[in-house]
């Protein structure tokens, strides 16, 4: 697989029939390894052990209903209270991140209301927080700690947006 811009990873990677799988902790079960699979399971990693987000109150493959379609959101974080506070969007390494991811990311926020939204291709990662007392975001300058998501409050931080 194609290395990333995280710190490295030794995930658990079988082949059953020909095909790759690679084994995800927050779904407790085998996957395929499809490049933004693997994306997934380096960028949980990050956050599980660099940014310390809690494994048990993370999901991946959230399913949630927008508009009366069904969409699954790739990983959200919830608080101590089972609250979403943040929604993480995964894009294999050969997509461009767009303003069309974010525009994307941005509708499944419609429906769960949270304080962050990331954003990552394995490459390039970005975060905002959202504002909505003026209806506005702003980018952040790093991935958020979990603890610093709780903080994050209405006010956005001054930056400029990466794209």
């Amino acid at each position: 697989m194609v290395s990333l811009n995280l710190p490295s990873f030794s995930p658990k990677i079988t082949n059953k029939n020909g095909k790759c799988l690679i084994f995800d902790k927050l779904r407790r079960k085998k996957v395929a390894l499809t490049p933004e699979e693997w994306v997934r399971q380096n960028f949980v990693n990050y956050l599980t052990v660099e940014k310390h987000y809690p494994a048990q109150l993370m999901a991946n493959e959230v399913s949630i209903t927008l508009n009366g379609l069904a969409k699954r959101c790739d990983t959200v974080v919830y608080d101590q209270f089972l609250q979403p506070v943040a929604i993480v969007e995964y894009k294999a390494p050969s997509v461009r991140i767009t303003q069309d991811v974010f525009e994307q990311i941005a509708r499944y926020n419609l429906r769960l209301n949270v304080g962050c939204l990331i954003v990552s291709n394995g490459l390039e990662h970005y975060a905002c927080r959202m504002n909505y007392a003026d209806e506005s975001y702003a980018y952040l300058e790093e991935i958020p700690s979990y603890n610093e998501l709780a903080a994050l409050g209405n006010t956005p931080l001054p930056c400029s947006p990466p794209l």
